[in-house]
């Protein structure tokens, strides 16, 4: 069966969807449809800390889907800006998991010998195409983006093998 890695940008898709959906991603049809098509070895959603408790209980929800949530602190600076990216968190664990450097109890779901099939991406963001370009020519893996088309990187799209888009059962409406 096929191995699946899941990396979710939860900043990206909240916004994207709420813009081009006014909803929500629906993440139990997303794991339901995934898990059909192989077994999901590798699932992290990356999100921002802000001590919000209905953040705290959809990362939860998240957690109890099967997702290892990994949060970074909200950083609001003095001159008004905010910081808060996991980009390149998600890439160092994209490129761990496809050359099998994976650690703890990701690394007990995957035999070493058997190395990831596919990357899952949910984002809109361009600055993964480079990313899924390294995946997809530099270790022959296959790469699938999930994201709203309108405001989906034409960039991330074309550097994907697939591209879905987020529509139908896929969104809390």
């Amino acid at each position: 069966m096929k191995k699946i890695a899941l990396f979710v940008d939860v900043q990206n898709i909240y916004y994207t969807v709420r813009d081009g959906h006014q909803c929500h991603f629906n993440y139990s049809a997303l794991w339901r449809q995934l898990s059909a098509e192989g077994d999901i070895v590798v699932a992290n959603a990356y999100a921002i800390e802000r001590n919000d408790a209905r953040q705290q209980g959809f990362q939860q929800i998240l957690r109890d889907l099967g997702f290892n949530v990994k949060l970074k602190p909200y950083i609001q600076r003095a001159d008004g800006s905010a910081k808060g990216d996991w980009d390149v968190g998600l890439t160092i664990d994209v490129m761990d998991a496809v050359s099998g450097a994976l650690a703890g109890n990701q690394k007990e779901a995957l035999n070493q010998k058997e190395l990831i099939d596919q990357v899952v991406l949910l984002s809109g963001d361009g600055d993964f195409d480079l990313l899924l370009k390294r995946v997809k020519e530099g270790f022959g893996i296959n790469t699938l983006v999930y994201g709203v088309p309108a405001l989906t990187a034409a960039s991330l799209i074309d550097a994907a093998t697939e591209f879905r888009p987020i529509q139908g059962g896929l969104l809390l409406k």
